[in-house]
């Protein structure tokens, strides 16, 4: 793919992700093919709001990868995307992370397809996508990760059975989950264990100034 064939919201959004992170020259090439191809997908299959499209680097990649601001993961890391849609945070972690494996199910067979596809044109070997519930997934997983899909304490009862007992990143194996607005009601019963980082801390922008990284070890 050509520079000139690259949308000027697209090429801003891979600039910012090369200030965060450093990448190599197949990872910029991945993370830039994911603006054309999420284009293309979203107009036979609706996984991003059409009238988010052009955002798809702040709102979607780049939030996607606060999770590693939070936490680099290890080589050989296992994780988990629950309600993964078109597959966020799952792809661009996954980008990021050529060496740990990405797990991404969804109970729609249109959005596993979309993310499946996405995954198989850039050329990642990390990610196996599964259509199927939560309730269904059997394996046992480092972390778990997840944009909003549900609330914490439901979430929680759901992936318990899903975390591994044996540790092998910085912090202890648990749940990581991007979420915005007020969470005081959310976290109430989880107040003595849970972590909240701000993603204003990591990413300029108005957008982000309600967002969080949730982090719940189990």
């Amino acid at each position: 793919m050509s520079i000139d064939s690259i949308n000027s919201l697209d090429f801003i959004g891979i600039e910012t992700v090369k200030e965060h992170f450093s990448l190599t020259a197949l990872q910029i090439q991945q993370f830039t093919a994911l603006g054309e191809l999420y284009r293309d997908w979203n107009a036979k299959i609706n996984v991003i709001s059409r009238k988010d499209i052009d955002n798809l680097y702040p709102h979607h990649i780049l939030h996607s990868l606060a999770l590693a601001k939070v936490l680099h993961f290890e080589d050989g890391t296992q994780l988990l995307d629950v309600g993964t849609g078109g597959g966020f945070p799952g792809i661009p972690l996954a980008i990021l992370f050529p060496n740990c494996h990405f797990t991404l199910i969804d109970s729609i067979g249109k959005k596993i397809r979309v993310a499946t596809e996405v995954a198989k044109a850039i050329g990642l070997t990390n990610v196996t996508c599964i259509q199927e519930r939560v309730e269904e997934e059997k394996g046992k997983f480092d972390f778990v990760i997840s944009r909003a899909v549900m609330p914490l304490g439901d979430l929680v009862k759901l992936v318990r059975k899903n975390i591994s007992h044996n540790h092998r990143n910085a912090m202890p194996n648990g749940l990581m989950v991007l979420k915005g607005g007020n969470l005081d009601g959310e976290i109430q019963p989880f107040r003595k264990y849970v972590e909240i980082t701000n993603i204003s801390n990591f990413f300029v922008g108005e957008w982000y100034k309600e967002k969080s990284v949730l982090y719940l070890p189990l």
